[in-house]
């Protein structure tokens, strides 16, 4: 949401966010610094990625309907609904796994609810194919897809690589569906490079990544690449030995840890710098896209 539009005092982002270097042992004993790009900070409800991706598919909703997708845990379903209570529309959540119609929401959906979001609960196969469930009138609606990832999505998340010009050899992100990573690679530098983190299993997320550099820029852009390898078995799978490392990371440096994507993107970086993966003097730029359903309001 550029500045001049109505909404964009209301919401108040912190731009460019903060980038804090962090004293850990672990980076340091291969001469590697890390630094922690808090994205996390640029709004309270909406926070990280979200803001970023959001901002400008609202811009084109002006004042619609938004009607979107996600999961039962997801981030932008919460960003979404937020910003739907922050500017005064109507918001929309279709969320995967008709199962969960009849349970108790969890904490993130029920703060959606709360924010005023109509939530609507369909089959893994009609998610898949992204169908609106039967009887729910989308006439005028703006629908933004799952995770927020459009060509719009991807220009924005862009000018968080151009804030880390100069500031950084390697930036890391984790990735769901893949627009923060497109932008951010297509924001950096020749002489940057960009690792992704997928959170899902299925090694897919390279096409994905791609597709969307390719609807938006006309080509595959920037130095990137996923390490596949630290998905802890899928989508909101926290086992134990992510959970002792997200808490131990939290009681080292005071910064809280989003178990979803942020956990799984700081516990392969430290894997890799194990590794020797970095060489000495790398300066590498962990962005935290986002914040603990606990710790976001």
């Amino acid at each position: 949401m550029p500045p001049g539009d109505p909404g964009h005092d209301r919401l108040r982002p912190l731009l460019p966010s903060p980038l804090e270097p962090l004293d850990d042992e672990r980076f340091a004993r291969h001469g590697v610094q890390l630094l922690l790009k808090r994205d996390d900070l640029i709004h309270p409800d909406l926070p990280g990625n979200k803001w970023r991706k959001l901002a400008p598919n609202l811009t084109a909703a002006a004042g619609r309907t938004v009607l979107t997708f996600g999961g039962a845990y997801s981030n932008h379903l919460r960003a979404t609904a937020a910003a739907g209570r922050l500017l005064g529309f109507p918001t929309v959540g279709v969320v995967r796994g008709d199962e969960l119609a009849h349970r108790p929401l969890n904490p993130s959906l029920a703060q959606c609810a709360a924010d005023g979001m109509r939530l609507y609960f369909v089959d893994r196969t009609a998610y898949r194919a992204k169908a609106v469930p039967a009887g729910l009138d989308t006439t005028g609606m703006y629908v933004v897809p799952e995770g927020g990832s459009n060509t719009a999505a991807v220009h924005g998340c862009g000018a968080l690589g151009r804030e880390l010009h100069g500031l950084a050899d390697t930036v890391a992100v984790a990735v769901g569906t893949g627009g923060t990573l497109a932008g951010l690679a297509a924001g950096l530098t020749a002489d940057q490079r960009a690792i992704g983190f997928p959170v899902l299993k299925g090694g897919f997320l390279a096409t994905e990544v791609a597709t969307l550099q390719q609807a938006a820029f006309g080509a595959r852009t920037g130095d990137w690449r996923l390490d596949d390898r630290f998905h802890f078995g899928g989508y909101a799978r926290t086992p134990p030995e992510l959970e002792t490392f997200a808490t131990g990371f939290e009681e080292r440096h005071g910064v809280p840890v989003e178990r979803v994507y942020v956990a799984k993107m700081l516990y392969g970086l430290t894997e890799l710098a194990a590794d020797g993966a970095f060489p000495p003097g790398t300066r590498v730029a962990a962005v935290i896209t986002g914040q603990p359903v606990s710790s976001s309001r």
